[in-house]
């Protein structure tokens, strides 16, 4: 069974710094791109960034170019996500994803928040 649990959400003054973690399980992160979404209250589904098999890192969202970085520990199957210089307009509810065949999974979120 595909199973992904996000984590490292919370509440963040602008210009801090979040780690996210994605824990896999049901399958090999090492052999599926990996991405990551948000989806911000009000507005739809956004992809962020995305890391294929090889480790490259696909940008999604100019937004957080410079500013996020996408990365994947292949030993302990999960994805992270770090996000510097993190602004209001970053707040929103982050999934991590994984397209298998035909179907896409996605966890039940963690929350980030940008306020003062």
């Amino acid at each position: 069974e595909v199973q992904l649990v996000e984590s490292g959400g919370g509440l963040v003054q602008p210009g801090g710094s979040l780690r996210l973690s994605c824990a896999a399980a049901g399958f090999a992160v090492s052999l599926y791109t990996m991405y990551w979404q948000r989806e911000a209250p009000g507005k739809g589904l956004e992809w962020v960034q995305g890391i294929d098999r090889a480790g490259d890192t696909i940008t999604y969202a100019d937004s957080v170019k410079g500013r996020f970085t996408i990365s994947r520990d292949n030993a302990g199957n999960t994805l992270y996500l770090q996000m510097d210089s993190l602004q209001p307009d970053d707040t929103a509810m982050y999934y991590c994803a994984a397209k298998i065949g035909e179907a896409t999974y996605r966890g039940q979120g963690t929350q980030v928040t940008v306020s003062e």
